[in-house]
C-alpha cells in the first residue's frame, strides 16, 4: 500500500514534496558525483568481449522492460545471432519463495544463478520463452563473464535492467518508460519517481513508450535531441492455467469466466497497467488486489478470497506453481514493436563490428 501510495503521489506535486526536495538535491549530487567519478577513470566500468545491450529506465516501478529484452532477443535469434541475458535479480524474501524459484528452473539448464542471496521471476520468465542462457548476478559483469565462459557460442548479452549499473560497460542502451506514468513530476528519489535526472535520456541510444504517451518525456519540459523513439503495446494474448499449462484464447476465456468470481491480482511494478489490460480485455473481475512488486505468495494470500477464478500475470504465476490448483490462471503477453525498432537493434550492432 505505501508502495502504490509513493507511485500515485509522484504522478504529482504538492506540500509533502516539497519538504523533499532538499533529499531528492542530495540524491541528484550523488548520482553525478558517481558518474563523475566513473567518466575520470576512479571507478572502473569493464568491458565485456561481447556488444551488450541494456534495456532500463530511469524511474522507479515496472515500465515493461522483461518483455523489450524478450522481443530484442527472439527478433536477433531470428536472424541468426546467438543471445545471452544478464540481470541482477532481487534479494530473496525468504527461503520458502527461493526454493520454489529453484523449483521452476529445474528444467531450465540456461538459467543460472550466481549468488545465493538473489532470485528472479523475471529470469525464468525469460529462460523458457526465449530459449537463450538467462544468468543472474548482483555483480552484472560477473555474470556476463559467466555466461560467456559457459557459453562460448554467444555473440552478444542483453541487459535486463542496468541502465545506473555502471560498472558493465555497455554499446547500446534502450530506455522503456511507462507511457501513461511519463515521467511523473520530474523530480528525483524521494521527491519524485527519477533514478537519474531527466536529461539522461539525452545520452540512450533509443527510447521504447509502453502504451499511449499522456505524459511521456516529450511532456517533461525536456528538450530530447532527436533520438529513436518506438512505441510498444502488449499483444497476442492467452490464457494459461497454472497447474498444467493449458491453455485458453482470450475469447473462450471471457465467455467462460464470465459465470465465475473473478480476483484479478498483480506482484508486479505497475499493478493498474495490468488490471486496465484485463478489463480491455472484456473481463470484469470482482475484485483486484495489487501486492508489492516481487511479492513472494503463499497460499495464504488467496485463502481469503471467495473466488473461482484467480488470474494474474505470468511473473506472478512463476511463485504460484508449487501450490496451484484448478482456479489459478495467468495472462502471458508479447512485445508488439514496429519492424523498425528491431533494424535499428541490428543497425547498431552491425556498426560495432566494423
Amino acid at each position: 500500500m505505501i508502495e502504490a501510495w509513493f507511485l500515485r503521489q509522484w504522478q504529482c506535486s504538492s506540500f509533502w514534496q516539497v519538504l523533499l526536495r532538499p533529499l531528492s538535491w542530495a540524491f541528484a549530487w550523488l548520482v553525478h558525483l558517481r558518474r563523475c567519478l566513473y567518466r575520470a577513470g576512479i571507478l572502473k566500468s569493464e568491458r565485456i568481449g561481447v556488444p551488450i545491450i541494456v534495456v532500463g529506465n530511469i524511474t522507479v516501478g515496472g515500465t515493461g522492460k522483461t518483455p523489450v529484452v524478450l522481443a530484442i532477443a527472439t527478433y536477433l535469434g531470428q536472424l541468426g545471432w546467438h543471445c545471452g541475458i544478464i540481470s541482477r535479480g532481487y534479494s530473496r524474501r525468504n527461503a520458502e519463495t527461493q526454493k520454489r524459484l529453484e523449483d521452476a528452473k529445474d528444467h531450465l539448464p540456461q538459467v543460472a544463478i550466481e549468488a545465493a542471496d538473489v532470485i528472479s521471476d523475471e529470469a525464468v520468465i525469460l529462460a523458457r520463452r526465449s530459449g537463450v542462457p538467462v544468468y543472474i548476478s548482483a555483480n552484472r559483469a560477473a555474470a556476463a563473464r559467466s555466461l560467456l565462459r559457459d557459453h562460448v557460442e554467444v555473440d552478444v548479452l542483453i541487459c535486463d535492467d542496468g541502465l545506473q549499473h555502471y560498472a558493465l560497460s555497455r554499446d547500446i542502451e534502450i530506455c522503456v518508460i511507462d507511457g501513461a506514468r511519463g515521467l511523473g513530476n520530474g523530480a528525483l528519489l524521494p521527491a519524485g519517481p527519477l533514478r537519474e535526472p531527466a536529461k539522461r535520456l539525452e545520452e540512450v541510444d533509443a527510447i521504447v513508450i509502453n502504451g499511449t504517451a499522456t505524459s511521456g518525456p516529450l511532456n517533461s519540459g525536456l528538450a530530447i535531441r532527436d533520438l529513436p523513439t518506438y512505441s510498444m503495446t502488449l499483444g497476442n494474448e492467452t490464457l494459461v492455467r497454472v497447474i498444467d499449462d493449458h491453455g485458453m484464447s482470450i475469447e473462450q476465456g471471457v465467455v467462460e469466466f464470465s459465470t465465475k468470481r473473478v480476483l484479478a491480482i498483480a506482484g508486479i511494478g505497475n499493478p493498474a497497467r495490468f488490471f486496465a489490460h484485463v478489463a480491455g480485455l472484456g473481463f470484469q473481475p470482482a475484485e483486484s488486489r495489487a501486492f508489492p512488486d516481487h511479492h513472494a505468495f503463499t497460499p495464504a494470500d488467496f485463502n481469503r478470497y471467495d473466488a473461482g477464478i484467480i488470474l494474474m500475470t505470468e511473473k506472478d504465476a512463476v511463485k504460484c506453481k508449487s501450490f496451484a490448483d484448478e482456479r489459478m490462471w495467468f495472462m502471458r503477453v508479447d512485445a508488439i514493436l514496429p519492424d523498425a525498432f528491431g533494424e535499428f537493434v541490428v543497425q547498431r550492432l552491425s556498426e560495432l563490428k566494423k
